[in-house]
């Protein structure tokens, strides 16, 4: 078996077609993904800016780790999961997509960085924690890890606009044309 049969098989397992065949399924599961990112985001934001010392540069940074990182590995989690039930719907598709394989391999750069900053200077936090910025290993991190997101969040939109899926069979009941057909004057009820 290939890496294609793999992608075939995700493709017609029983969640990537039920996902695929609902009309609301992969919306939401599309809008709980940006949710996870922007939290994502958002976190590393305000740790990222902690480091630089632009912002809570009073409350010590072990403080504010604390405080956000449980948000920030939930937001992950709910993002990968997401992720990964958007990726087996059309997984040919999106594998093939230079986006995708581009935001995969800056997800994959964002971990090394944490890594780095774990490695480096997060292991002696206890000398700078107080201080209004981190060391400069901290402070290249918190830089690398804000490009790093914003890119991601780039590549990620691009990937909606740059794939092209089979056409998504509605049920035959619903009339789309209805939905966003305004009502003339000729329908209008007498009063």
């Amino acid at each position: 078996m290939d890496f294609a049969d793999v992608l075939t098989w995700l493709e017609s397992t029983r969640v990537a077609t039920g996902i695929r065949d609902s009309l609301y399924l992969f919306p939401l599961i599309e809008s709980f993904h940006v949710l996870g990112l922007a939290l994502v985001f958002g976190t590393s934001i305000v740790i990222d800016l902690r480091l630089l010392g632009v912002a809570s540069v009073r409350r010590p940074f072990t403080r504010i780790r604390a405080d956000i990182m449980r948000w920030s590995w939930a937001a992950m989690a709910l993002a990968a999961v997401t992720g990964v039930l958007m990726f087996v719907t059309s997984a040919s598709i999106y594998f093939d997509n230079v986006f995708f394989r581009t935001k995969m391999v800056l997800l994959l750069l964002a971990g090394i960085n944490v890594l780095a900053f774990e490695l480096t200077a997060g292991r002696r936090v206890a000398g700078w924690d107080r201080d209004r910025a981190g060391p400069r290993a901290a402070r290249t991190v918190a830089v690398l890890s804000l490009a790093l997101w914003v890119s991601i969040i780039f590549m990620g939109r691009w990937i909606g606009y740059t794939t092209s899926e089979p056409e998504a069979q509605l049920d035959p009941g619903i009339d789309l044309e209805d939905l966003f057909t305004p009502p003339s004057l000729d329908d209008a009820e007498p009063e």
